[in-house]
């Protein structure tokens, strides 16, 4: 059995909504899985991801393969960095305390990052909101439209 960590579809037609789950290669997309690790909602700006990101690590680790989407969104969190520095604990490149210290640093520049662009986001809609769309003259009753 090769497990695949992937999107399992729900939310309504034009409305999509994910799971994020481990499930068997040969299972159907919205079919039985085997742990659920999160959840992905693309509608929201940035889009919205909760992710266990020790259960996606010991998946990872045991050696379930991610799908294309699923792989930029362990990205995203920053499982696969992590995955990366504790294989370098592994080989004896640093110790274990060094590998946390450069994961908490990036996972703070990261919050960082997402927090300015939600902001970002937020701002330029109410700048849209604020744009005053044009609307048509109203005419009064002695307007007949055309002079002449």
């Amino acid at each position: 059995m090769s497990a695949k960590i992937r999107l399992q579809r729900h939310g309504s037609k034009k409305r999509p909504f994910y799971f994020i789950v481990v499930a068997d290669s040969r299972a159907p997309r919205d079919g039985k899985f085997i742990q659920k690790l999160g959840t992905y909602n693309p509608l929201t700006v940035p889009a919205t991801i909760q992710l266990d990101r020790q259960k996606a690590l010991e998946w990872l680790n045991k050696g379930a393969t991610p799908t294309d989407t699923v792989r930029r969104i362990l990205s995203f969190k920053g499982v696969l960095y992590l995955k990366h520095l504790l294989r370098g604990v592994g080989l004896g490149l640093f110790d274990d305390a060094a590998a946390m210290e450069k994961f908490t640093k990036w996972s703070a520049e990261h919050e960082a990052q997402v927090k300015k662009r939600q902001e970002d986001a937020y701002r330029q809609k109410r700048a849209r909101r604020a744009v005053p769309g044009r609307r048509p003259e109203r005419r009064t009753e002695g307007d007949s439209g055309s002079e002449g």
